[in-house]
Formats: structure tokens, sequence, C-alpha cells
């Protein structure tokens, strides 16, 4: 599987972005598909998941501001994220999952590039 995340990009505070994870191959709907990001000088952390059931986790701080979907049709993955503050400000990564459990990076089995997004205040 290949993915090729995309949608980053620069914003005020309070703002809107929506991140894209295309996938490649056709099993795209058999995988949990997460998104972490990294800060710089920190740690990639998890932000959020879509299991193959689209049961959707989040990570506390991103609660009621970020939503993730996806579209099996498309075979990609989305990250809607709204009321964006500084600390939000990472490279995004998207990853696929064949593995039970999803808020680790070692239970990612592919991950995507990256896409920068910077919120400045």
């Amino acid at each position: 599987v290949q993915l090729q995340a995309s949608g980053g990009g620069l914003v005020q505070a309070g703002g809107s972005l929506r991140l894209s994870c295309a996938a490649s191959g056709r099993t795209f709907s058999s995988y949990n598909m997460g998104w972490f990001r990294q800060a710089p000088g920190k740690d990639r952390e998890f932000v959020s998941v879509i299991t193959r059931s689209t049961i959707r986790g989040y990570v506390d701080s991103v609660k009621g501001r970020f939503t993730i979907s996806r579209d099996n049709g498309k075979n990609t993955v989305y990250l809607q994220m709204n009321n964006l503050k500084p600390e939000d400000t990472a490279v995004y990564y998207c990853a696929a999952s064949s593995r039970s459990g999803w808020n680790l990076r070692s239970q990612y089995d592919y991950w995507g590039q990256g896409t920068l997004v910077t919120v400045s205040s």
C-alpha cells in the first residue's frame, strides 16, 4: 500500500484545513487508517483513527475539533480540522494498519510522506 497525504498549509488560528490521504491498492477497506503528527523537536503522536468498521478515535486534544472520515470507493481518508490552534502545528502523517490496536506507531504497516500544517497565532 502506498499512501499520499495532501492538504496541509498555513492557516490562522481558528481556521480550518482538510487533509486527504490517497491510498493505492485494492484492499484499502480492510485497513484501519490513522493520522499522526510530529511537531518540531517532539515525538510523532497519534491524532485520530478510523477503523475498517468505521469506528473513530481521537486524541483528547483534538476531540470536538477534528473529524476523520473515509471513502472506500476513492481509497481515501480525510481529516477535517476546525478551530485550529498554534499547538496543532506539525507534519501530519497518514498510516495504514492491518493489525488490531490503533494508537501506537508500531501498529501501523504503511506510512505516507507527511504534509505540513502551520497555524499562526
